[in-house]
């Protein structure tokens, strides 16, 4: 991070403001803590993104370590698949310099798409494996992975973004059992964080698992009306198998997806770089007997058993009503053959 005392207040930026040698261009996006500004830096005419906190935000000491550590772990990575930060120089006040990527959050490509082909969303997730591979060996656990802190270009190469609860391995992990501010998103938080462990790599990789798991069916694989039911969803359920929401989706691409989703992190792809290899090299996977399937399989008679029971169940009044109507098409019949027999006598 730059040398700027902590005591320096965040300034008010607006576009069309110069802070040291950096014109702000436009707003890029808002939080509740920081804004991010397209910025134009003067020295070489780049496109950069800056960084700044709230002014609110400079009394919250919580908030400013996040800061100082987002930017040291920012600028000690260098891949092509991870977004650059920039230390290099003092600053007059506190704020982030980073690379300007072009492109769309997966988020938004997931939303316009529904669901990505098969060879898309592997593609992608080769990508975001790769980065994450580099960042794990850096001893880097990024611990926020969600579609909206990946950015995707018109090639589908990918970049990793927003490192700012992103922590050192063997650190003090932030999990959702602390219920702060600065936690991962209920959908893609790992088994273990839910429960209040430490999350390391694997931790990562199961995120990657339910973004791949969602590009490919368009559906989160664990769902609930809160957070709180969400994460409790992964705890006690397995998801649906992705190829009973879409049969193209090929056996040995679920069985991928169930060895990034395995609720112990022991039995979950060791590193991000196994997954992207299966990934790479489908042919090469042994698909397993898995209980998730059977288990699966084993309750799909029940629920056509309870269909057919509830179809049978509405025809009951139909079939009624057909006996009757059909009663009493034939019931006039009757008495006319009896008043013939009785005038014969």
């Amino acid at each position: 991070m730059p040398s700027v005392p902590l005591e320096l207040a965040a300034p008010v930026v607006r576009p069309g403001d110069q802070i040291d040698h950096y014109l702000i261009d436009s707003v890029a996006a808002r939080s509740g803590m920081a804004s991010i500004f397209r910025a134009t830096d003067l020295r070489g005419d780049r496109p950069v993104a800056i960084k700044v906190p709230h002014p609110e935000m400079e009394q919250d000491s919580t908030f400013l370590a996040r800061f100082e550590r987002e930017a040291a772990i920012g600028g000690d990575l260098d891949h092509p698949g991870v977004m650059k930060v920039f230390n290099e120089e003092d600053r007059s006040h506190l704020y982030m310099v980073m690379e300007w990527v072009e492109g769309r959050e997966l988020r938004k490509v997931i939303r316009v798409n529904g669901k990505l082909p098969a060879s898309r969303a592997v593609k992608i997730t080769i990508g975001i494996c790769r980065a994450l591979d580099y960042i794990h060996s850096r001893g880097v656990v990024h611990r926020d992975l969600k579609p909206e802190n990946i950015m995707v270009d018109d090639e589908d190469r990918t970049k990793l973004i927003d490192f700012g609860i992103a922590g050192r391995a063997g650190a003090r992990q932030l999990t959702f059992g602390s219920l702060s501010q600065i936690m991962g998103t209920p959908d893609y938080i790992s088994p273990e964080q839910v429960n209040g462990k430490p999350g390391d790599a694997r931790s990562d990789v199961y995120a990657v698992g339910v973004m791949l798991y969602e590009m490919l069916t368009g559906k989160t694989p664990f769902r609930g009306s809160n957070p709180f039911a969400v994460m409790n969803d992964r705890l006690v359920n397995n998801p649906i198998p992705p190829r009973e929401l879409d049969p193209e989706i090929s056996p040995a691409l679920q069985e991928v997806i169930y060895r990034a989703l395995r609720r112990d992190p022991a039995g979950r792809y060791a590193t991000a770089g196994a997954f992207a290899r299966d990934l790479e090299h489908p042919d090469e996977i042994e698909v397993a007997d898995r209980p998730e399937l059977r288990e699966w399989d084993w309750r799909k008679p029940p629920l056509m058993k309870s269909i057919l029971s509830w179809l049978g169940l509405a025809l009951i009044p139909i079939m009624i009503f057909a006996l009757l109507l059909q009663a009493a098409r034939v019931s006039p019949a009757a008495p006319s053959s009896s008043t013939t027999s009785l005038r014969h006598r």
